[in-house]
């Protein structure tokens, strides 16, 4: 079972017509919602479960620019603008602060390659560095083994994901949206590539423009429009524990560590190097796509084959839009966490860091991250689809980067100027012979 997240009380009656609808209330959906409604537009958002139940509420919690892809160097660094601006917005408390976040370096190519990183960063106002020996050992407090060296980013934080997105969502209805749950939307009905409307398991809801940020969903529902996504599903497995004192108090990777302390006292604790692959028929159906990332990355990949194959295989098939659909049968994606990894954490945590001795796991989780052959969200109108737009992709960056993807989404919808430069998000450079792959790692 997933994290506890805040609850977020749906509207009762459901509008008529909208502006704009968005499909998916994690922090993509909400923080579009947020600045749509901001801007003066009839905003109804969508949600086939709860508001932040599935990815948005299941990652880290990091804000990072540290490590980012350099495409994605803009968007990022206005969105920690757009995190330390929430309240501004009438958002409530997102549990965002300043921690910094730290990624270690035991070999001296990776501190070469972090070096070359900085570099890059701070051609786009990025402010980082490598720090090294005493440096290092004072963000890794109370570690007994230390590494060397790391890249370090001090303006980076993190937030609190289970309370982030319906503090969106409910400044977001403050400022006039309409926030349904437990509703699912079935799919489109266009007219000569125009929309006119959105087809909902509750009724219909005319409109020109509409939003799809449905996360790992994304992929099924532009299938049924004859659009494809070169996008796939990865497990990633994180855990809370009772609350804890000492230890670093940046957010930090180091292999199999990757922790950060939470407002409630205890740690968000993952395997910084671990994901699995439940394994469907997208998979081998784009094995080329993605074959540049999976040799990049194959050491910290697990391959998994089991009922998630056969259940995509019965879900696939277009299904009419006055009968039921995948997406009420499935509300919340809630798959079982990989204990394995998480037991291999805590004992490399409590071996590193004594005052961490008697520190207890009290919740496991796990969530799909929906990624691309490049690592790199899409962010972009659908050709062919007026007044569509599409924001999914992200690759496990989703939570950090949401707000600024958020205004992105609403510039692209209101037509205004991208507040940065959009050519990296869209979704044609999967189709246009640009065969983009991901950032080379250290």
């Amino acid at each position: 079972m997933g994290p506890q997240v805040d609850p977020v009380p749906s509207d009762i009656a459901m509008p008529k017509e909208a502006d704009v609808v968005i499909v998916g209330g994690g922090i993509i959906g909400t923080t579009s919602a947020l600045y749509l409604a901001e801007r003066g537009l009839k905003v109804a958002l969508l949600e086939k479960g709860h508001v932040g139940g599935e990815q948005s509420s299941r990652n880290w919690g990091w804000v990072r620019q540290a490590d980012r892809d350099p495409r994605e160097f803009d968007l990022i660094r206005e969105a920690l603008r757009l995190w330390r601006e929430m309240g501004a917005h009438g958002v409530g408390n997102p549990g965002f602060r300043e921690t910094g976040i730290f990624f270690a370096a035991r070999k001296a190519r990776e501190v070469d390659g972090y070096r070359a990183w900085v570099k890059a960063a701070a051609e786009h106002g990025i402010a980082a560095e490598v720090i090294e020996g005493e440096a290092a050992r004072a963000v890794m407090k109370d570690d007994t083994a230390p590494p060397p060296a790391g890249l370090w980013c001090p303006s980076d934080g993190c937030a609190e994901p289970q309370k982030a997105a319906p503090a969106i969502a409910l400044a977001a209805r403050a400022k006039g949206a309409i926030i349904v749950t437990d509703c699912a939307v079935r799919g489109l009905e266009t007219a000569l590539g125009e929309i006119v409307s959105v087809v909902t398991e509750r009724g219909v809801i005319k409109t020109k423009r509409v939003v799809l940020a449905a996360g790992a969903w994304s992929r099924r529902f532009l299938k049924d429009l004859g659009v494809t996504l070169p996008q796939l599903k990865m497990r990633s497995t994180v855990s809370r524990t009772n609350p804890v004192t000492g230890g670093p108090d940046a957010g930090v990777w180091d292999d199999v560590i990757g922790i950060r302390k939470r407002a409630d006292g205890g740690l968000t604790v993952a395997n910084g190097v671990a994901n699995v692959a439940d394994l469907t028929p997208d998979h081998i159906r784009f094995t080329l796509d993605f074959l540049p990332a999976l040799m990049a990355d194959w050491k910290h990949v697990s391959l998994s084959f089991g009922s998630r194959f056969f259940r995509e295989i019965d879900d696939w098939p277009t299904k009419p839009l006055d009968k039921t659909s995948p997406y009420e049968k499935t509300r919340v994606l809630d798959p079982k966490p990989d204990v394995r990894f998480l037991r291999r954490t805590m004992t490399e945590l409590k071996r590193r860091f004594p005052s961490f001795k008697e520190t207890r796991i009290v919740q496991a989780w796990a969530g799909y991250i929906d990624v691309t052959p490049d690592v790199v969200p899409v962010i972009s109108e659908v050709d062919g689809f007026s007044g569509l737009v599409v924001a999914t992709g992200f690759s496990g960056h989703g939570f950090g980067i949401g707000p600024g993807a958020g205004w992105l989404v609403a510039d692209l919808v209101t037509g205004a100027t991208p507040f940065v430069d959009s050519r990296h998000f869209r979704l044609s450079r999967f189709s246009d012979g640009s065969k983009p792959k991901p950032a080379s790692r250290l």
